[in-house]
């Protein structure tokens, strides 16, 4: 067993654990929240300081950018339970390669990206049926944005390796140091610079590229066997494996989620570009609550591969009840403020009375009733953190990504309304969280060899 502990890091494998839990996912939570801000804090300011038009280009950016990002981040959930499951076991001697194998795949990945979203950007806008009135912005923020690719993956891997110690506050410091500059940068770039959506994409980058190197400082400050130098960047193979066998399926849920995202986006586009402004505003609404439930998933994840390495398998039980409980209170907690407040919220990305009617109809439909992504997240996490990844994503596969694309081609194809047409997510969420909450009871007892 690892002895020592840096004062960042967190003991999950003795004492107590909702506060362990929640001092892990509340830091991350608010971590995700403030990397949403860069996109949150673009679309507000060119919202308010230039036109609907230029909103509408930057929001409905997201399902096709994150296509992209999400396999590559998914497979950062490989690299943090590989190294959990190495600090469960005590075998500090290979936790160094790890580290460095993840820091690596970030390298090739975020290159990768940056040369595939110059590529592909105009051809996907298009068959995403952009509007003609903001195509040409759309494709200058996408490219724009690749470019600090790169970046984004870095900080994404540094940091799951970070919150694979139980260190969820350092990542948290990044993100709120990259935010602040974004807002700041988003403010000249635009209001006196005058720069509209390319300044916003600039500001993005920039901020992305301070995050990035703040979280690569702190592992080259950490302690052996977690210090970062790039003299040692490596790819061993067998932890590349390793790596994809639990990330890839992650990863592809994301995509393929993405994909059924990008599905309902082109169908948004054709009610034009008021609906895609609307719902892109109130998107990032979605966004805020879905990063809380995505904390407490991150912290199943790590708190069950770590256990389950020390064959803690009734605390693994314990990791799954307590996340899953937090997860709904704090996320139907948000999500009860953004219906509230949605009025209120909505004002500080627009005045425009036809996006606003959009804007509610997402916060209505959608954002209320998020908390019921819990059943499927924190039960497929459990599954990843015992190293049983396909089947939650399968699962996941079904339900929220095919189920979505048959209701657009059918459903909505029909009714033709957004109303018809957002109303999927709740449907879609309620069917997935049954499937892999029943499936996470059935696997369990045969996983830890206990009875269910």
């Amino acid at each position: 067993m690892l002895k020592t502990r840096h004062e960042n890091q967190i003991d999950m494998l003795h004492g107590s654990l909702l506060d362990k839990i929640l001092l892990f996912s509340i830091p991350l939570a608010l971590s995700m929240m403030l990397q949403q801000l860069f996109n949150s804090a673009d679309v507000a300011v060119v919202g308010r300081f230039d036109s609907p038009q230029a909103m509408a280009a930057v929001g409905s950016n997201g399902p096709a950018i994150n296509l992209f990002v999400n396999l590559f981040v998914g497979l950062s959930i490989g690299a943090n339970v590989i190294v959990a499951n190495f600090i469960g076991t005590g075998e500090k001697n290979r936790i160094h390669d790890a580290v460095h194998t993840a820091i690596s795949i970030a390298l090739i990945s975020g290159i990768f990206l940056l040369f595939v979203g110059m590529l592909v950007a105009r051809p996907l806008l298009t068959l995403m049926n952009t509007p003609y009135d903001i195509i040409e912005q759309a494709v200058l923020y996408f490219r724009i944005y690749f470019l600090g690719m790169p970046f984004i993956m870095i900080y994404n891997y540094a940091s799951a390796v970070l919150r694979s110690m139980g260190d969820s506050k350092r990542p948290l410091l990044c993100l709120t140091i990259g935010g602040i500059m974004n807002v700041i940068l988003n403010m000249i770039l635009v209001i006196v610079f005058r720069l509209g959506v390319s300044g916003v994409a600039i500001a993005t980058v920039i901020s992305n590229i301070i995050s990035a190197s703040m979280a690569i400082y702190f592992l080259a400050r950490e302690d052996e066997p977690f210090t970062f130098r790039f003299r040692d960047l490596l790819l061993r193979k067998d932890y590349v494996i390793q790596m994809l066998r639990i990330g890839l399926p992650a990863g592809l849920q994301g995509m393929l989620f993405s994909i059924s995202n990008v599905t309902i986006q082109t169908a948004t586009n054709g009610l034009g570009s008021y609906a895609s402004a609307g719902s892109a505003a109130a998107l990032n609404f979605d966004f805020f609550t879905y990063y809380v439930v995505a904390a407490f998933t991150q912290a199943v994840v790590t708190f069950t591969s770590q256990n389950f390495g020390a064959k803690n398998y009734s605390r693994c039980l314990s990791v799954y009840r307590l996340t899953m409980s937090s997860g709904l209170f704090f996320t139907g907690l948000v999500s009860l403020i953004c219906y509230v407040f949605r009025f209120e919220i909505m004002s500080f990305f627009t005045d425009n009375p036809e996006v606003m009617k959009f804007a509610d109809i997402r916060m209505v439909y959608a954002v209320a009733f998020l908390w019921l992504c819990n059943l499927y997240e924190i039960s497929g996490g459990a599954l990843r953190g015992m190293g049983h990844s396909t089947l939650p994503a399968v699962i996941i596969l079904l339900g929220c990504c095919v189920l979505r694309i048959i209701w657009v081609y059918t459903v909505f194809a029909f009714y033709g309304t957004f109303e018809a047409l957002i109303l999927v997510y709740p449907i879609s969420w309620s069917v997935t969280g049954i499937v892999t909450l029943f499936m996470y009871y059935r696997m369990r007892g045969k996983i830890l060899h206990l009875g269910s």
